[in-house]
């Protein structure tokens, strides 16, 4: 059994003058006052990669910037779903005694810290060596592929994709701490620039500055709990050449696992946090995760199902697409907003009941999956 016992995050988007171990600092700093401990308190430590600062020991680097002498510290590194991967560790940490309070962390001044080349070149490395890199593809080029072929077999439009940018925008603006705040229109996202087709500019997650941590602890601090219920992974591939059918990749797989090692079943959730670095991903994984039909996300969007007032409230903070990414940092914000709504403190995007949760992470191009189910226990 674990708790996470508190949150901390920064803002996203420009942090002048801040380097990658000050945003995780200062994002640390408010986990740990949030969770009522001392960093003293603090027995392990795990800690995202930065593509600013490529450390082969960022952990203890960290640690020492820091201050504090973990008995356990790990860097972690699966992409996009290092954030979940991190939690899920943690949890096993606590729940077989090694440690009793771990700190989950990770920062990046990518905005500022690199400039653009350094930052498509970092993460062009994300392809093949031989079959894909050489052909000069980034990140969106490859997410626009899949997104064609999924457009292709599941009857999608452009239209629809714009569909989950704008939901993305509206929760946006209702937080202080989002890099975007200027409503955002259907027709907006179509006349954006072309960035990979049919991915446009308002399609993709922005490059940001910012922190994010949270405490994962073996027994609560605090007056509400929110639980680990069950979590689980899956890995089908790593570059998209060797990806299998869109019907197969790991989050359907990631999630099945989850819920049967949490006893949740999908029927039980009342909020979602899903990751969101371009409209498709958002799309696609809705759907593998049984959150909607195939198909069918995009119309359940338009309907309101996912928003804050609606059956599912999803990414209330604005997600990747409109709170910011700035890198590792960018998934754990939606698991910090989750905490926010579970335990009551969200403020003005206050759902109506959160008392379970289910995130997802997706690492690569759909390549590493983690499913997390978190519960409300007082």
């Amino acid at each position: 059994m674990s708790f996470i016992t508190g949150v901390g995050l920064t803002a996203f988007g420009r942090h002048e003058g801040s380097s990658s171990l000050d945003l995780m600092s200062t994002a640390a700093d408010l986990a740990i006052s949030d969770a009522g401990l001392k960093r003293a308190d603090i027995d392990g430590i795990l800690c995202g990669y930065s593509t600013v600062a490529p450390h082969i020991m960022l952990a203890t680097v960290f640690a020492e910037h820091f201050g504090i002498r973990p008995a356990y510290a790990h860097a972690v590194q699966v992409g996009g779903a290092t954030g979940l991967a991190m939690t899920m560790l943690a949890h096993h940490l606590v729940e077989s005694n090694v440690v009793r309070h771990v700190l989950v962390v990770a920062g990046e001044n990518r905005l500022t810290g690199q400039s653009r080349d350094a930052s498509i070149l970092a993460l062009a490395q994300v392809g093949h060596p031989d079959y894909e890199v050489p052909l000069g593809p980034t990140i969106p080029a490859y997410y626009g592929l899949v997104a064609s072929r999924y457009m292709h077999e599941y009857g999608l439009t452009q239209e629809d994709l714009a569909e989950f940018a704008v939901l993305m925008r509206r929760h946006a603006l209702m937080h202080p701490g989002a890099q975007f705040h200027d409503a955002i229109t259907v027709a907006d996202v179509m006349q954006s620039k072309p960035v990979a087709l049919p991915l446009k500019l308002l399609d993709c997650c922005p490059v940001s500055d910012g922190g994010a941590a949270f405490v994962v602890s073996r027994e609560p601090t605090g007056e509400t709990g929110v639980r680990v219920r069950g979590c689980a992974q899956a890995h089908t591939h790593q570059h998209v050449t060797a990806a299998p059918a869109l019907s197969e990749f790991g989050a359907e797989i990631a999630v099945a696992r989850a819920k049967a090692a949490s006893g949740v079943a999908m029927s039980d959730v009342r909020y979602a946090a899903v990751y969101d670095s371009f409209t498709i991903t958002l799309a696609m994984l809705l759907e593998d995760l049984g959150l909607a039909g195939r198909g069918e996300a995009a119309a359940q969007v338009r309907a309101g199902h996912f928003g804050r007032d609606g059956t599912m409230p999803l990414n209330t903070h604005g997600g990747l697409l409109s709170y910011g990414h700035c890198g590792v940092g960018g998934a754990m914000a939606h698991l910090v907003e989750t905490h926010l709504q579970m335990t009551g403190r969200a403020g003005n995007r206050q759902v109506r009941d959160a008392s379970v949760a289910l995130l997802h992470g997706d690492g690569g191009v759909l390549s590493s999956h983690v499913s997390l189910f978190l519960e409300r226990t007082r």
